[in-house]
């Protein structure tokens, strides 16, 4: 099914802009595999090059649902839809999974990537991230205070993800 909405790309051959995916068009993060997942909506992240690997990265705090799926699975999906579909983003992104069924709520189809990762049938990109690294931010690491006081009152910060792009699918 994958094959048929799908086509493979290496990340270089990307022509999109990722200051607006994350910021305006947003995306789910997803993490575990089918009859086990969960997702998020997100607007935090990066694309890049590190350790002479292509990378991404997304930040989860610890009091989401999908941080517990971020933890125990190898693999992360960044899936990114247009502006159609920013009344599920926002769904995603108010409801946690704990409490509702974010696919049966918003008409979300799951399909499965060949290493049994998670991404979405109405997804215009998404990246398969295979975990490499992880950590806290850390409030002693920040040399603006501002940044904590206007992200973090409650000291709840992010961890970091930086994944491996693995896979690149983009809609036919």
């Amino acid at each position: 099914m994958i094959d048929t909405l799908f086509t493979n790309v290496c990340p270089e051959e990307l022509h999109e802009n990722f200051f607006k995916l994350l910021n305006k068009d947003w995306m789910l993060i997803t993490a575990g595999q089918m009859g086990h997942f969960n997702t998020m909506t997100a607007s935090w992240g990066s694309t890049g090059i590190l350790w002479n690997k292509h990378i991404a990265i997304g930040f989860i705090r610890p009091h989401r649902y999908t941080f517990e799926f971020a933890e125990e699975y190898k693999y992360f999906t960044f899936s990114f839809f247009g502006e159609k579909y920013r009344k599920i983003l926002n769904f995603c992104g108010k409801y946690s999974g704990r409490d509702t069924n974010k696919v049966a709520q918003t008409g979300l189809k799951p399909l499965e990537t060949s290493r049994g990762n998670i991404l979405f049938e109405q997804a215009s990109l998404v990246l398969e991230c295979r975990k490499l690294y992880a950590d806290f931010l850390r409030p002693e690491n920040f040399m603006d205070d501002e940044i904590i006081r206007k992200n973090y009152p409650a000291g709840d910060f992010h961890k970091f993800f930086i994944g491996e792009i693995v896979t690149c699918y983009k809609r036919l």
